[in-house]
């Protein structure tokens, strides 16, 4: 009885390893439902849409490419982020739920950091050219110090759709109770209001 609930267990955990990555295909790639594979051509395999790519000033913006976006991306376990951090400027804490990113420094100076499962922090200031990896699913961010230059950074995804989840957004714009964020974060009901207000939603 022992051995048969320990096969139990290792068939499990094979299925949510499996279930947790992009599927594997049985084919070169992908072709869309409706689509047949003779009239593919090179185009499919192209995504022009990072071009002219600019962040709204004073703000970090970023343009992901995933399958959604790219459907030639589907199943091949890979995807990229175009990022760019006007001066002053965050990409807050968030996780990636289904692959880990690997971060490349096209110009400028960026702090990132990454907090593992010990709550040990884990930063570096990185330059042009730099890369630095954050494993799938643990906490990090990027933050642009600089008072005056922008940073121009790509980010590449061990999955066709990698996911984010935004801390701040998530936790104090997805309709928590408030008594658990207050119990939470030990904090007044007038500064919860001040923390959720940026991500009420407008009229």
């Amino acid at each position: 009885m022992a051995n048969m609930k320990l096969v139990l267990v290792l068939m499990m955990t094979t299925i949510v390893a499996v279930c947790a990555r992009d599927p594997e295909l049985t084919t070169d790639f992908a072709v869309p439902v409706g689509m047949s594979a003779s009239m593919i051509t090179g185009d499919f395999f192209t995504f022009t849409g990072l071009r002219n790519f600019s962040a709204v000033p004073n703000t970090f913006s970023s343009k992901k490419v995933t399958q959604v976006e790219f459907p030639a991306l589907t199943g091949l376990g890979v995807g990229v982020t175009l990022l760019e951090y006007k001066p002053n400027t965050l990409n807050p804490p968030h996780t990636h739920p289904r692959g880990s990113e690997l971060i490349y420094i096209l110009a400028g100076h960026l702090d990132v950091g990454l907090i593992d499962s010990a709550n040990k922090l884990y930063s570096a200031h990185l330059h042009e050219g730099d890369l630095f990896v954050f494993p799938q699913d643990l906490v990090h961010f990027q933050i642009n110090m600089s008072k005056e230059k922008s940073v121009l950074a790509i980010s590449a995804f061990g999955s066709s759709n990698a996911g984010t989840i935004s801390l701040p957004r998530n936790i104090f714009g997805s309709g928590i109770e408030d008594e658990v964020l207050l119990q939470a974060f030990k904090i007044t009901s007038a500064e919860l209001m001040k923390l959720k207000a940026p991500f009420m939603p407008t009229m």
